[in-house]
């Protein structure tokens, strides 16, 4: 397969920049089309040929097609040549996958829209934050750190001594998080999750994430 991948998204999608973390990883040449689906048009023409839900990120390489994030990040490691981002045994795997699921069902509604969305987004657009939804989330939001943290262990990184897919995952939630004051303090306060999310932000393909 010789046929460069592309990626169809917009770089202030946290689930786009986990696709565009995993690519830098990989080391992987790529082009990506900017698709902007909250456009007051809506989605461009064509896209829902591409994610029938009208949601990025969306791929194709060679004549693939897919869409879902975690999808795309375990084609992109298992496809191309370059450091491997899953573990190589059951167990490795399966927590993998757990803690992919639990980043997009229990962390990623409070930490970005709740309190990233509510707190840095609305406020720079001229609309005024829900301050209690901001309050009501941090509980939610505390307890998915902790969680987080505890699959630290004493390891350096989710899965132990190597990046994975789960930190890639986890990476563009966090960063956006901790541009909330109540973010930044919640992260500070667990010593080991702010000590990976350093590493995180150190590594070259940390550059995806910019600022937003």
């Amino acid at each position: 397969m010789t046929a460069k991948p592309i990626l169809y998204g917009a770089r202030y999608s946290v689930y786009v920049r986990t696709a565009l973390l995993v690519l830098q990883e990989k080391g992987v040449e790529f082009d990506l089309v900017e698709v902007d689906i909250f456009a007051p048009e809506g989605p461009p023409p064509g896209h829902l040929e591409r994610h029938p839900f009208g949601r990025i990120p969306a791929f194709e390489h060679d004549g693939f097609a897919l869409y879902e994030t975690a999808a795309i990040t375990r084609y992109v490691d298992e496809a191309f040549p370059g450091p491997a981002l899953q573990p190589a045994d059951a167990r490795g795997r399966a927590r993998l996958t757990q803690i992919i699921g639990i980043l997009d069902s229990y962390a990623y509604r409070p930490l970005v829209w709740d309190i990233y969305v509510e707190r840095v987004s609305k406020p720079r657009e001229g609309r005024a934050s829900d301050e209690a939804r901001i309050a009501a989330a941090q509980p939610r939001a505390g307890l998915c750190l902790d969680v987080l943290e505890g699959f630290l262990g004493e390891g350096p990184w989710l899965l132990g001594g190597a990046p994975s897919l789960a930190d890639l995952h986890a990476a563009p939630i966090l960063d956006y998080f901790r541009m909330a004051p109540e973010g930044r303090d919640l992260l500070a306060s667990r010593e080991r999750l702010a000590a990976w999310w350093n590493r995180v932000a150190a590594r070259p393909s940390a550059q995806v994430l910019g600022r937003s």
